[in-house]
């Protein structure tokens, strides 16, 4: 007969080191896996203590589902009530067999009772329907303009008390605006999106339209062609508008390969992703996996998500101005000398820096490949192999055929590398866009996984004909609820995405592509002004304490 395990074994598991997962009320002991696991370690450190059965299910296919029967050793009983995982600063008790017991645990106690809440209208988003709301733009939106509603806290003398106001603050508004976090509503929702999940599957959103990839591969060969022919006339830098042009477009093929999300199968779809980012691109499909499903999972943490973890050049939330120490990097990210240069003025950087941020890429990719970080043995052990000898193909057929053997001089060759590099800043600007200018506060580990996506990402709005441009990124929302689905099914699920946040009552974030923009401006301008401010706190303390010491 099949162990029940109650919560204080599993606790007590977790404090001697081990790594549990809850799937499905199976209990997982992962341990084994986790320097197998094809999309990194720290995926899966993030779920421990948690029920992680919307996360397993959104990203794993039904082979790997039932591979991971090998780690059962039990189950539970009830209704599961997450712990923090450890990597996020969560405490377990040893657990002491025959001991009694007596006392509650404390995640339990301590559910958030915000089910009293009233969700009054929100300040950033504006009804048009019920339930469903649009983004906008205003002078008054707090993204924009809401350091006035905690200046008074830059009256205090220490920058640490009107950085703690503004978390607090951040908090209390998502509490307002979405629904509440007792148990009871989080199920409801988990309860609702699994029957949503139900019906996409059951009306074959998951299916792949390969008819569209032909669309994909012709427009592909197109400006290979084009690239190619330029660079035969002696038109470098347009030769290399192509490139870039060309590259743009692949991404979204590798982002689809690298979620499974074209033929479902991890072998094919992982060679057709390597083939596309390192042989013709240059850039590890691998430290993307890595990076990129960490931050599915905690999406927009301060802590923990990579993907808005950049400093010294960037900073979306005040929390960065206090150094935190990163999860993923497993360092600290000093807000330090240059960083409190550069952040005051990042919105007025944020498109040039971005014109540059294919350089950065090529850097992250070979240290995670020259590191080794990936996986060495289990499914995955072959792809650094193969991702080596894609990065060793891409720079000779960049490096020495065409910079070095085709163009035959420097002005041509310097026109080529920085045209090709620079034109693939849309890209860059598409990432950063859904998440930027959305929340980064925490809300604790009751919050569901399909209300945390939606609170932290947002989707443009756009003509179906430009579709092929933003190669869905632009339905960031829908893909995080979904990751697997084919990104050209996802116009045709975002209207049952709509019904579903109305049912529930959490805001869907729709912006247009420009509207968008300015709302991403406006965080990283709202945050230099909270970057002044804390330097100003700073520079009178310090003030005031040589005026003591003279005395």
């Amino acid at each position: 007969m099949e162990a029940v395990l109650s919560r204080r074994q599993i606790e007590g598991l977790i404090a001697d080191g081990r790594s549990i997962i809850i799937v499905e009320q199976r209990v997982l002991k992962v341990d084994p896996w986790l320097k197998y696991h094809p999309g990194g370690a720290k995926a899966i450190m993030h779920m421990v203590g948690r029920d992680a059965t919307d996360e397993v299910n959104g990203f794993h296919s039904p082979e790997a589902k039932k591979r991971m029967e090998r780690y059962r050793i039990g189950r539970i009983e009830g209704r599961w009530v997450n712990f923090v995982p450890p990597i996020q600063g969560g405490k377990f008790r040893p657990y002491v067999k025959g001991l009694v017991a007596v006392e509650e645990d404390e995640d339990a106690d301590q559910t958030p009772a915000t089910s009293d809440i009233s969700r009054t209208p929100s300040p950033i988003f504006d009804t048009e329907e019920p339930n469903i709301r649009r983004r906008i733009t205003s002078k008054n939106d707090p993204l924009i303009s809401s350091a006035s509603s905690v200046s008074s806290a830059a009256e205090q003398e220490d920058g640490v008390s009107y950085l703690d106001a503004w978390t607090k603050e951040q908090i209390d508004l998502d509490l307002a605006k979405y629904p509440s976090l007792d148990l009871d509503t989080q199920d409801e929702v988990v309860r609702k999106y699994r029957l949503l999940d139900q019906r996409i599957r059951a009306e074959r959103l998951y299916d792949c339209n390969y008819y569209a990839y032909a669309i994909e591969a012709c427009r592909y060969t197109f400006l290979a062609c084009m690239m190619l022919l330029f660079l035969h006339w002696g038109w470098y830098g347009t030769s290399g508008l192509f490139l870039g042009c060309l590259w743009h477009q692949l991404v979204f093929t590798v982002h689809d390969a690298g979620h499974m999300g074209i033929t479902h199968d991890f072998t094919v779809d992982t060679v057709v992703g390597i083939i596309i980012a390192d042989f013709i691109g240059g850039l590890s499909v691998g430290w993307w996996k890595h990076n990129h499903n960490v931050h599915h999972i905690v999406t927009n943490s301060p802590e923990h998500d990579p993907d808005i973890e950049h400093l010294p050049f960037f900073a979306i939330s005040h929390r960065f101005l206090e150094s935190l120490t990163s999860s993923f990097y497993e360092r600290v990210m000093a807000f330090d000398t240059f960083a409190k240069a550069i952040v005051p003025y990042q919105a007025y950087l944020y498109y040039p820096i971005l014109t540059f941020g294919r350089f950065n890429l090529y850097f992250l990719s070979w240290e995670f490949l020259i590191r080794g970080t990936g996986p060495r043995k289990g499914p995955a052990g072959w792809h650094r192999w193969l991702e080596i000898t894609g990065q060793v193909f891409f720079w000779y057929w960049f490096g020495y055929v065409i910079m070095y053997k085709t163009i035959p001089n420097a002005s041509g060759r310097l026109a080529f590398l920085m045209v090709s590099h620079m034109v693939t800043m849309p890209l860059h600007a598409q990432i950063t866009l859904s998440h930027f200018s959305m929340s980064t506060a925490e809300l604790g580990p009751h919050e569901s996984f399909p209300q945390k996506m939606l609170r932290t990402t947002m989707d443009v709005d756009c003509p179906q004909w430009l579709d092929f441009f933003h190669g869905g990124l632009q339905f960031q929302a829908i893909h995080h609820l979904f990751p697997r689905m084919p990104r050209h099914n996802l116009r045709r699920t975002q209207k049952l995405v709509q019904e579903f946040c109305s049912e529930v009552g959490i805001p869907y974030a729709l912006y247009g592509f420009v509207d968008g923009g300015k709302q991403v401006i406006g965080r990283l301008e709202e945050v230099g002004r909270q970057a002044t401010i804390l330097a100003k706190c700073q520079r009178t303390i310090a003030e005031r304490g040589d005026l003591l010491n003279g005395h």
